[in-house]
């Protein structure tokens, strides 16, 4: 790694750690860096999973308050969504790199149908479904995503604020709190079985660890102050230009 190469990926990672933060996506903009600097696509995904650990779980750190009483809740959607990424990272290193990326754009435009229309939606769902904390379809859901944020974390934030939008009662701060936890858990138990039976580059990993920390405090500061509709603004325009990135490559 040149000097200017790993001020590139800091500068990605620095605005990877803020975005996945605030709404996530934050691999859209690392993974093409990686990439476009000549680094194999597993190894990519691999060394970026990892070196973004820490940032997730600063970020997670950073919506600490929004989950206060929240430990049983958080635990029950955070083994859910453990055990998708032990399945996602061994799809990863089993399946053909490009197998996920044929849904992964359509995935991504019901996030953002589902976080724009959540309002409407919830006042003509929830009425007659109530508000299931503990609802089968919520804990399927949120391993499906798990798997997907394991095998490829590229807007898997997005995708969790949809799902829990449309099936939780909880304000869209609490809910990314829950995104941003969920997102740590994936991308640390992703993380720790790419570290032991995949490819990694370890330089990239150091820079993206220290980069995409402070990024995610920052990341943490910014969304925190955002009310509901500012903050759901911010969620369908990075999941729509996620959405162009893949439609695109």
């Amino acid at each position: 790694m040149t000097w200017w190469q790993g001020v590139l990926i800091t500068l990605a990672g620095l605005w990877a750690g803020t975005i996945n933060t605030v709404v996530g996506s934050g691999t859209l903009v690392t993974f093409p860096v990686l990439v476009a600097l000549g680094y194999p696509p597993v190894t990519a995904t691999t060394s970026n999973a990892v070196g973004l650990i820490s940032g997730t779980i600063a970020g997670a750190y950073g919506y600490r308050h929004e989950l206060h009483g929240q430990r049983d809740r958080l635990i029950r959607y955070a083994t859910a969504s453990m055990l998708g990424a032990v399945g996602g990272a061994m799809l990863l290193l089993l399946l053909p790199h490009g197998a996920f990326e044929v849904v992964v754009p359509a995935l991504i435009g019901i996030a953002v149908v589902l976080v724009v229309a959540q309002p409407l939606l919830v006042k003509r769902i929830r009425p007659r479904t109530g508000a299931p904390h503990s609802a089968p379809l919520l804990y399927v859901l949120i391993f499906l995503i798990g798997v997907y944020g394991g095998y490829f974390t590229a807007a898997q934030g997005v995708l969790l604020i949809g799902v829990m939008g449309l099936l939780l009662a909880d304000s869209l701060q609490r809910l990314n709190a829950f995104k941003n936890a969920l997102a740590a858990v994936v991308n640390l138990v992703a993380g720790a079985i790419y570290a032991v039976i995949a490819p990694i580059n370890w330089p990239v990993v150091a820079v993206l660890a220290v980069s995409s920390t402070f990024g995610a405090l920052v990341g943490a500061k910014i969304g925190r102050k955002l009310p509901p509709t500012a903050l759901r603004v911010v969620i369908a325009v990075i999941g729509v230009a996620a959405l162009g990135r893949f439609l695109t490559e």
